[in-house]
């Protein structure tokens, strides 16, 4: 009962025919491609997918960390333009006014006014 011959599948596509009509056939099997189509691309995309994440999580795992190199300053860098230098000396005189006005403020000790 299992094996089906040449004359159960003409019989079985007979049926199918007269189901579903002759001119729908080929828009079914059409639609069957296009399906299997997505699928096919949709599962290679998943396979893809895993293996980026693999690599990535291998990557971060494999790499050690460099060791430590000793910090270096920059390199010196040519005066500023003497725009960009007069707002520095600006800046500075502030500052210095500033620390002097501190320390002067600092220096002498406040009398609190007498209430008689």
């Amino acid at each position: 009962m299992g094996n089906l011959g040449p004359t159960e599948l003409i019989i079985i596509a007979v049926v199918i025919i007269l189901l579903f009509g002759a001119k729908k056939m080929p828009d079914m099997a059409r639609s069957l491609g296009r399906s299997m189509r997505i699928i096919k691309a949709e599962t290679k995309g998943m396979k893809q997918d895993d293996q980026d994440a693999a690599q990535a999580t291998t990557a971060t795992a494999t790499t050690t960390p460099a060791p430590a190199a000793p910090a270096q300053l920059p390199e010196a860098k040519p005066a500023a333009p003497a725009a960009a230098q007069s707002d520095v000396e600006k800046m500075q005189k502030q500052i210095d006014d500033l620390q002097a006005k501190l320390n002067n403020n600092q220096a002498a000790p406040t009398q609190a006014p007498k209430n008689a």
